[in-house]
């Protein structure tokens, strides 16, 4: 099939920078999101620019998302087996969006790159294709995505340190039964935000014959990810964590298991033929992406990588200076306690959960949410045996998290709000 992107309007425009540079001067490229400084009601009748400190949840889209989907709607089409000049168009997309999403995380050039709807379904189909027999291993700390699909998995308790992290997979992985190992850990906490040490677990994985699987989805929207580099065999992340809220999600990775598994969603596409008996398609994303597929959210998705890539260096830096705000400012409300795996030193994404002496979780969030305009997620935030481990008993906690459209105001009026809550 020609690809004709090169000469169609859906090719991606620059990203506008915030300032004309003068010569040999650095350009900031920070993107922008939509709907920023949205109003919202309070409960007593006023209006203020909501203050959305619920990145990790959902991250608001992109402006340059916004343009490329825009952009490809009046060429939208079916993909892969339609002559149309518009079909062509809309599967060059496609196409170039995948290899978009495998430059962005650094694949090895023959992965496979699924396009799938979250980091959920990445991580489910994982768990459908992996050999029968498989022997996973999974920290109770991960996300629900990571920690319950597999069907013969070996729970381990939540490290106290990351060098107790590495000893723990290293004991289960040489314990395991003889046959295929997966390691499966996330990159960047859900609950807490810090970092896990991914490059030597991926050691620690290989060197016991096992393969590791990343949750990815809290890392990409804040920091680069090089699979090749860190030597990992998948990874797995969401577009509505990314800025692209259309519906996409991707699962990238060693082909091998892919290929041999039944498709995950049997149908058109899937099949190579159809007759008495069924041959599936050879190639694992044929295989795996059944159905006409969500284009504008792989489009989203592309459009969201290549500005972030862009702007990586610039944003770790704000983010660091604003999640130093916050926490320094948590820490200074004796009521307020922080929830951390690996104290306070670990490095970390734009994540913070925290408990409120004398208040539960939902009440805080509602309070912050009707009387500051503040939007916080409250919950054991799809981790419930981690939350269960850090906060005790069967307690919520509240989470704030920061993103591209995140200011030091929202800081600020999130840390007032907070010590105004402890003397009530």
């Amino acid at each position: 099939m020609p690809t004709l992107l090169s000469r169609s309007p859906i090719t991606h425009a620059p990203i506008t920078h915030d300032e004309t540079p003068a010569e040999g001067v650095r350009v900031r490229r920070i993107p922008r999101v939509i709907g920023a400084d949205v109003p919202v009601p309070l409960r007593d009748g006023r209006r203020v620019p909501y203050a959305n400190l619920d990145y990790a949840a959902s991250a608001p889209c992109l402006e340059a998302v916004q343009d490329a989907v825009t952009r490809a709607l009046p060429y939208y089409s079916s993909v892969h087996r339609g002559a149309g000049y518009a079909s062509q168009v809309t599967t060059g997309a496609y196409e170039e969006a995948r290899e978009t999403v495998r430059s962005f995380l650094g694949a090895w050039r023959r992965s496979a790159v699924v396009f799938t709807r979250n980091t959920t379904d990445s991580m489910n189909l994982l768990a459908h294709a992996v050999p029968t027999g498989t022997s996973v291993v999974v920290f109770e700390s991960e996300h629900h995505a990571s920690l319950l699909p597999w069907r013969r998995a070996v729970r381990l308790p939540a490290p106290a340190t990351p060098a107790e992290a590495i000893t723990a997979a290293d004991r289960a992985l040489r314990s395991c039964p003889v046959g295929p190992r997966l390691l499966v850990v996330t990159a960047a906490s859900n609950v807490t935000g810090e970092l896990w040490p991914v490059e030597e677990l991926a050691r620690v994985a290989h060197r016991n014959g096992a393969r590791i699987a990343v949750d990815a989805a809290q890392l990409v929207p804040h920091r680069p990810l090089d699979m090749t580099a860190l030597g990992l065999d998948y990874a797995a992340f969401s577009g509505h964590k990314l800025y692209a809220p259309f519906g996409a999600g991707v699962l990238a990775g060693r082909a091998d298991w892919l290929r041999a598994a039944d498709p995950y969603l049997k149908g058109g596409g899937a099949s190579a033929s159809v007759g008495a008996t069924t041959r599936w398609a050879p190639s694992a994303e044929q295989r795996h992406e059944a159905g006409s597929p969500n284009v504008l959210g792989a489009i989203a998705l592309a459009a969201a990588c290549e500005a972030l890539t862009a702007s990586f260096p610039d944003l770790a830096a704000r983010e660091e200076a604003l999640v130093g705000r916050l926490r320094a400012g948590l820490a200074a409300i004796p009521s307020v306690r922080e929830l951390s795996l690996w104290g306070g030193r670990a490095p970390r994404v734009g994540i913070v959960s925290f408990t409120v002496d004398g208040w539960n979780a939902r009440d805080v969030a509602l309070t912050l949410s009707e009387e500051h305009g503040i939007g916080v997620r409250d919950g054991k935030f799809c981790a419930h045996p981690f939350v269960r481990h850090l906060a005790g008993g069967d307690a919520a906690a509240v989470r704030a998290s920061i993103g591209i459209g995140t200011s030091e105001e929202h800081i600020d009026r999130l840390l007032g709000a907070l010590a105004a809550l402890a003397v009530r």
